[in-house]
């Protein structure tokens, strides 16, 4: 069987082509710039790499050149769309309505159509890559994974927040989290790598990209994470301010004359790393950029709450067995996880300097020092796969 998982942004569509069989992705990419002057297509298969620059005025444009790329004569790896058994869609949030994956149909279309509210940068580019699906292969299902599921099983003393019983049953108002794909994947291969069933281990996994989240994984389910009601709460990151007095928004609005909704997307996409440090949100640059005060600050900053919330996890899990890192800056910023691991000898983490700054790029590294009664792993995440398999079981059990 063969799954096309497709990630919608509002500009963009990355894309994968996994045979299940094998799980080996056939083919990959990423449409970018779609609506925008200037866009293109990335396509690559085996030893065969291409970038396209062509006009990409919407996300049916650019489904339709993706699943012509895939089935073309000389470079293509399937020879007809009728090979994909189904689309996976990566969904960032479902809402009070949908926690667990499923096959897409009118009714589930029209409930994400009415909680955009709950992902208003993600879910309308979600619905845009759905709706293109279906226009493009009619005939082919269309199956959504939010990455809110894993979370699902969280206490309602973790998930719920401290405001009126009314207001919480009316609006839905709660921590959904984010990244569940992503920690899903990562709590099970640290197992692997454990030689123990999940079920008996308490993993902290920290998923450190743009967006970041730390999740406390107990007995194989999230027990508690980073992110909340939306993916700005948590930790700081790319653009997101991450945890803040909630006051500072009325605050903002009074002093700078902003709505509310204009002083949330200031901490969504003028925040973080870039706010603090005037510079960028890319790890890359502020690295080059060390002896600038206000850099070291933000990267200081960052590492700071990757520690508090490293710490509070420990706590909550009541020991812990593993902290794994995982996405771009989490595998590959070296002076990040020294930083956000410093001090913590007393919990029994203990980093080995030498692994942790010659890991291998892309693979699985194991940086603890000996004698560190807590595992550390660098494990490249795969969400992905998960939404393959995810979609792959679904359409098993249709037939």
């Amino acid at each position: 069987m063969k799954i096309l998982v497709l990630n919608a942004g509002s500009s963009t569509v990355k894309y994968q082509l996994i045979d299940m069989e094998s799980q080996k992705v056939l083919a990959k990419g990423n449409a970018q710039r779609i609506g925008i002057d200037h866009s293109f297509i990335s396509y690559k298969a085996d030893n065969y790499g291409t970038e396209i620059k062509l006009d990409l005025p919407t996300h049916k444009q650019a489904i339709e050149l993706i699943l012509k790329l895939l089935t073309d004569k000389e470079h293509g790896v399937i020879s007809s769309i009728n090979e994909i058994a189904g689309f996976g869609h990566r969904v960032v949030q479902g809402g009070p309505l949908h926690f667990d994956s499923c096959i897409v149909t009118e009714q589930v279309l029209e409930d994400l159509k009415s909680i955009v509210d709950f992902a208003p940068l993600h879910t309308p580019a979600h619905i845009m890559g759905i709706e293109a699906c279906q226009n493009v292969a009619s005939k082919i299902p269309n199956i959504v994974v939010f990455d809110t599921g894993f979370h699902s099983h969280m206490p309602d003393y973790a998930y719920r927040y401290a405001i009126p019983k009314e207001d919480y049953e009316k609006y839905y108002i709660r921590k959904y989290g984010a990244h569940g794909t992503s920690h899903y994947f990562v709590s099970r291969e640290c197992a692997k790598l454990l030689g123990k069933p999940v079920e008996d281990l308490k993993i902290i996994v920290a998923h450190l990209g743009n967006g970041c989240s730390i999740t406390a994984v107990k007995n194989g389910r999230s027990i508690d994470t980073s992110m909340g009601l939306t993916p700005l709460e948590g930790l700081m990151m790319g653009t997101r301010s991450g945890d803040l007095d909630p006051a500072v928004v009325g605050f903002l609005a009074q002093k700078k004359g902003m709505t509310a909704q204009e002083v949330i997307t200031y901490l969504n996409k003028e925040s973080g790393l870039l706010g603090v440090s005037g510079i960028s949100s890319d790890m890359r640059d502020l690295e080059e950029n060390m002896d600038n005060p206000d850099v070291k600050l933000a990267i200081e900053m960052m590492a700071y709450r990757i520690k508090k919330y490293i710490g509070s996890y420990v706590a909550v899990l009541g020991g812990v067995d593993a902290i794994c890192f995982t996405a771009g800056v989490g595998e590959n910023t070296i002076f990040l996880r020294k930083m956000a691991l410093e001090n913590l000898d007393y919990l029994g983490i203990v980093l080995d300097d030498e692994k942790n700054e010659h890991y291998k790029r892309g693979e699985v590294n194991e940086i603890e020092a000996e004698g560190s009664k807590v595992k550390i792993f660098i494990i490249p995440t795969n969400e992905e796969l998960v939404i393959a398999e995810e979609t792959e079981e679904i359409i098993k059990n249709m037939k």
